[in-house]
């Protein structure tokens, strides 16, 4: 009993015009591709009739089909295996002896639509080994047919992974101009731009067999120019015609062979023997990676093809021939003669490494056996008769069941969709000077698995063209750095774009940022605004050289000062201590030295407790000298004018009326100092918006009003006692201390009317020392032009200190 496996083959060149499985067909198509399958299913068959465990008391056979790529003809040659005779009878089978299990084939795209609508009328189970149209997917339509590569885009979705992995954001394509290979191409393009990733160019290379010389000529400097100029240096080549790539090469001569090629699956399916011979002239496709169909082991295959080589195909009686017009396609016995046997063997037969669709082949051969076996176990086990008599649909049944292992390992079975488990192999190909190639298998991607666990790539295989072997670049755009953050032009695509610093008190610490992140507050970017550091810290302290400077100033002013104290104390009694007003030149000599003492409180970190002293302290101490330098102007208006006859002022001198002024004074600050405190006191605060990169610790004042009425209230103090002093500058030199007063109020005038423009242009610790330095400034001023001139006649000229000196002045 047979069982016939029709093999829809077709061989693209020339239709098969035998129906019988003899030499005159591998004469008439003496291809190495076609030899090889038709061995394969030769060595499956024997092999599964040798096996009893598989299909016992059944014996395997299979014919070719006279197929082509028109339609009509292929239905033709279909229905004539199905009706068993020549003449075709739809409907009608003439098998007496054997029965049709199935179709098992490589069906070319004009004709599978057809074939493949007419077996599944009848149900027949039909398996396609190679890769096949997209359409034959769709498993609703072609519930009977089953896929060891289906056609369903998911070998080029290894493509985006593959451009992701290295970070090839920005490529090119190149196709032919057949219109469902554009076709495929634009949907690539689609899948490549929705991975995130953009595509330069899609360019059709013209067809070198059919264009003229000058349509080549000039859309072949177009395209090198295009790929030359770009900046994409990854390049996905596909098409399964010859005649693209050979006019490729003609375009790749010029310069453009520092770029990497990615073969799609179906370029890398191209006749194996053409494709490798093409790179030896075409240096750009060296290096080039290849997305192909697994090579597997058939265990003995490889001595079955040597053994049938040499007995039947190098016999005498047959010629294996290479296609020709002359000899073999035409079968003309006058043009063949035997001499050509030898030279026209090819070795590629026995090249394993363009086994790919072999292997496919020769596992779909199996699965279809095991299917046969699983039917037939059905039956024995319900009792039913052996006889080989079933219904087509009825094998569908057990094909979907079918897992088995074949005999190098690999797990065989079909899902829901009828689609075979099934991955691809990544390839590097190179070939060397002396002609010889290697296939360095890279990595693998498998559509099946888990989406981390897809692709697999070996990086230590790979051989890059770069300086040290580093992974090639392809982008429109260089990563932006961390402290730089990635601008889209919207008239430009997503993957070229300018990257722009990080603003002031941002960072970006990973590549590509799509924006710009703010510090916390105690931090601050670095110099390159990839990382935030801690802010420094800023107040006046003492272990600032400023702090140390102002603070050492005011305990020598301080010291000064005491020591005027103490000259104005032992000398208490000489007429210029007494004439000048002993007790407010005390008082004023003791605000002086705590006003000196006072800056000390500005220096230092700032507390709660400093910051309500420093200015409510420094502002009553102040006004106390300010009002005692008041008291002293008034003093020496009464002193003058009571010597006048008549003068009622006479009743004035001697009393406490310049006490009494001080306390006046000193009141009215206390008042606002209280109200402050009350209503709105000053409190520590952090300042980071000041200074870039610095927290400035500092005493906000509170109120604002309170702190400036403060000020202005000793301004007012200081102007009233300028104003007094110089109306009365020009008394007699006995009473030349209104001069005196006058020069210090004016410095002192002076001293603050630039410190308020100076308090505000300042930040940070310099405020504060603007402040101390106005303290210190005014306070010497007093100091200096009050007590200079009396120390100077107490110690150096004692004999200017008498009364009788400063009365016989005053005489005269």
């Amino acid at each position: 009993m047979v069982i016939f496996l029709k093999w829809l083959y077709m061989l693209q060149i020339l239709p098969i015009r035998m129906l019988v499985k003899d030499l005159n067909t591998l004469q008439r198509y003496g291809t190495v591709e076609f030899i090889r399958h038709f061995l394969t299913f030769e060595f499956a068959i024997e092999k599964i009739n040798q096996n009893e465990e598989i299909l016992p008391n059944i014996t395997l056979d299979f014919h070719i089909p006279d197929l082509c790529s028109d339609a009509w003809f292929s239905l033709c040659g279909v229905l004539k295996i199905l009706s068993g005779k020549d003449e075709i009878v739809p409907g009608y089978t003439c098998y007496p002896k054997s029965h049709v299990a199935g179709f098992i084939g490589r069906l070319p795209s004009l004709a599978s639509h057809a074939i493949a609508r007419l077996t599944g009328i009848y149900r027949y189970p039909q398996i396609s080994y190679g890769l096949i149209e997209t359409s034959l997917n769709e498993h609703n339509e072609f519930p009977n047919f089953y896929h060891s590569f289906p056609s369903d885009y998911s070998h080029f979705h290894g493509l985006t992974p593959l451009l992701r992995l290295f970070g090839w954001s920005w490529v090119g394509i190149l196709t032919s101009t057949d219109e469902n290979e554009i076709a495929y191409c634009e949907e690539l393009k689609r899948e490549i731009i929705r991975s995130g990733d953009c595509v330069d160019f899609l360019e059709s290379i013209p067809n070198i067999m059919i264009s003229s010389v000058e349509e080549l000529e000039k859309r072949s400097e177009q395209i090198s120019n295009k790929i030359s100029k770009s900046k994409v240096n990854v390049i996905i080549i596909h098409t399964t015609k010859i005649t693209t790539i050979e006019t490729f090469c003609f375009i790749s001569y010029k310069k453009i062979d520092t770029k990497l090629f990615i073969f799609s699956m179906e370029t890398s399916s191209i006749k194996s023997k053409a494709l490798s011979i093409t790179p030896l002239m075409c240096n750009a496709l060296n290096g080039s990676l290849r997305l192909t169909i697994p090579k597997g082991d058939i265990p003995g295959f490889k001595d079955y093809l040597q053994n049938t080589i040499s007995s039947k195909l190098l016999s005498p009686s047959f010629l294996f021939l290479k296609p020709s017009f002359e000899c073999g396609l035409l079968n003309d016995k006058e043009n063949c003669t035997s001499s050509e046997t030898l030279s026209i063997t090819d070795a590629s037969l026995f090249d394993m490494d363009n086994f790919e669709l072999t292997y496919s082949l020769y596992k779909m051969i199996y699965a279809m056996a095991y299917a046969l076996h699983n039917l037939y176990t059905a039956k024995s086990q319900r009792g039913n008769s052996l006889k080989m008599e079933f219904k087509p649909w009825q094998l569908n049944q057990y094909l979907k069941e079918v897992h088995f292992k074949a005999p190098d390992g690999h797990e065989i079975f079909f899902d829901e969709k009828g689609h075979a488990p099934n991955h691809y192999d990544i390839i590097q190909y190179f070939h060397f000077p002396n002609l010889t190639t290697a296939w360095i298998h890279v990595g693998s991607f498998k559509p099946s698995a888990p989406k981390d666990k897809q692709l697999f790539v070996n990086l230590t295989a790979i051989r890059w063209k770069t300086p040290s072997n580093q992974v090639l670049r392809s982008v429109c755009t260089e990563s932006c750095e961390p402290g730089y953050r990635k601008v889209i032009d919207r008239e430009k695509p997503v993957c070229c774009f300018d990257c722009v610093p990080c603003s002031e008190g941002e960072y970006s610490n990973t590549t590509d940022a799509e924006n710009c992140m703010k510090c916390p507050e105690d931090q601050w970017p670095s110099e390159k605004k990839d990382e935030c550091l801690p802010r420094v810290i800023d107040f006046l302290s003492y272990d600032d050289p400023l702090g140390v400077a102002l603070s050492s100033i005011s305990i020598l002013l301080f010291i000064i000062t005491a020591l005027v104290l103490g000259i104005f104390i032992k000398y208490r009694n000489t007429a210029v201590v007494k004439a000048n007003n002993r007790n407010l030149s005390y008082i004023l000599l003791i605000s002086l030295m705590l006003s000196f003492l006072c800056t000390l409180v500005f220096i230092g970190q700032p507390g709660t407790l400093t910051c309500l002293l420093r200015q409510s302290a420094f502002g009553m101490i102040f006004t106390i000298a300010v009002s005692s330098v008041l008291a002293k102007t008034v003093t020496v208006v009464i002193a003058f004018r009571a010597n006048k006859p008549s003068s009622k002022l006479r009743k004035w001198v001697g009393t406490r009326v310049s006490s009494y002024l001080v306390l006046l004074c000193i009141s009215g600050e206390i008042v606002i100092c209280t109200v402050w405190l009350i209503i709105s006191p000053p409190f520590p605060e952090y300042d980071t918006q000041s200074v870039t990169g610095k927290i400035i610790l500092q005493c906000n004042e509170g109120s604002t009003i309170a702190f400036y009425s403060v000020i202005g209230y000793m301004g007012f103090l200081a102007l009233l006692s300028f104003t007094v002093a110089f109306l009365v500058r020009k008394v007699p030199d006995s009473f030349n201390e209104a001069q005196f007063i006058t020069f210090s109020m004016l410095v002192f005038c002076s001293v603050w009317v630039s410190f308020i423009p100076s308090y505000l242009s300042t930040k940070g610790k310099y405020m504060v020392a603007v402040e101390i330095f106005a303290i210190l400034a005014s306070s010497t001023g007093l100091l200096g032009c009050i007590f200079t001139p009396k120390c100077y006649i107490i110690l150096l000229r004692p004999d200017l200190n008498t009364r009788g000196h400063l009365i016989g002045k005053q005489v005269s």
